[in-house]
């Protein structure tokens, strides 16, 4: 299996349109999308070049499968909780002003500013604090009417939509308040005044950027595991050469290598004790609290803790195939994989947004 990362997906729709991008390229018996990890499993004979040609014409980015062996603690780096956080606590402030405006008089009897009494005073501030709130969240309006540019809808074309569509109803009612207040007729300008809907325009991205942000946060949650794991893995490694020691990083240490463990270190990669006598904390692989003694002959683990004596051992396994590097991947792997149900949610996710669409145009 072939793991890549693909950036720019935003909901499941997204997802499933990946995935039915990569299907089509020959050679793929079978893939699968983790909005989650924002990774891509494929299985098959598909050259990495046709898999990337396909995520992009579909229209999103693609991260080669080396790029993404070197960036995958960065790639599961939470950076868009603080965005999204920031997002919705200034769209909040426009919207309690906006929805203040608009439903306080009506709901709380609030008493508005004699200025803000005239209709279309009225109307001209909530047009502009809808426009400081729509332009807060203008991600998803440049995402959505992109993806619907491109035939494949997905839930931001609908927040844009639906957005969008509410402020273009009210503008034109802003203009028939005018033009009845202009023909003298402040009664009738009034009455189409309740008509108007820019909270709507502005509630819209408020809220599902509040979704946005509560999903982040629980996909954060979800990928701990992964990152702390990822954690446990060695940096450095005091690689033996002769008599001299050097330390290097763990990447250049070498099926065969000699390399030297002090007290109080982490084992860098899997080998085979040559010398010396120590006990080790390997907890972090077996969950066994106790430290396990080792001597020459006897294997050593990548992550496991070298508690008290000074050992030399002769690295076997190195790289993706120490043990540690195993079980990170098949937690990788794990999170990439979707169970049946799964699978039908996103089926459903598919036929979603156009149905959605299409319900609206005929209403």
């Amino acid at each position: 299996m072939k793991k890549y990362t693909v950036t720019g997906m935003s909901c499941a729709a997204c997802q499933t349109r990946v995935e039915k991008a990569v299907q089509k390229v020959p050679g793929v018996k079978s893939c699968s999308v983790s909005l989650l990890t924002n990774s891509l499993a494929v299985e098959g004979e598909a050259s990495e070049t046709a898999v990337q040609d396909a995520v992009e014409k579909a229209g999103y980015g693609f991260i080669s499968d080396t790029k993404s062996e070197a960036r995958k603690e960065d790639a599961l780096e939470d950076r868009e909780t603080p965005k999204l956080k920031k997002r919705f606590l200034q769209s909040l402030v426009f919207l309690l002003v906006l929805m203040t405006l608009s439903m306080g008089p009506m709901l709380f009897h609030f008493s508005l500013p004699t200025v803000l009494r005239y209709p279309g005073i009225l109307a001209l501030t909530e047009m502009l604090l809808a426009i400081i709130v729509m332009l807060i969240n203008k991600k998803f309006f440049t995402s959505g009417f992109s993806a619907l540019f491109r035939l494949a809808p997905n839930m931001d074309s609908l927040v844009a939509l639906g957005s969008s569509a509410s402020f273009l109803y009210s503008l034109g009612v802003l203009y028939g308040i005018n033009y009845y207040l202009e023909l003298g007729n402040a009664e009738m300008a009034h009455q189409i005044g309740h008509h108007l809907y820019f909270e709507t325009a502005a509630m819209i991205p408020t809220l599902i950027t509040l979704g946005k942000l509560l999903e982040a946060i629980s996909k954060g949650r979800t990928t701990d595991a992964l990152k702390s794991l990822m954690n446990l893995s060695p940096k450095k490694a005091h690689l033996l050469t002769g008599e001299q020691e050097t330390e290097v990083s763990v990447e250049e240490v070498k099926e065969g290598d000699l390399f030297t463990v002090y007290p109080g270190e982490q084992i860098p990669v899997d080998g085979i004790i040559v010398s010396g006598t120590t006990a080790v904390d390997e907890s972090a692989l077996t969950g066994e609290s106790l430290p396990v003694d080792k001597g020459e002959g006897d294997n050593v683990s990548a992550g496991t803790l070298n508690r008290s004596g000074f050992i030399k051992a002769k690295a076997s396994r190195v790289g993706k195939d120490t043990t540690l590097s195993q079980i990170i991947q098949m937690v990788s792997d794990a999170a990439a994989t979707k169970a049946p149900i799964a699978r039908i949610a996103d089926q459903i996710s598919g036929i979603f947004v156009p149905a959605v669409i299409g319900i609206a145009i005929l209403t």
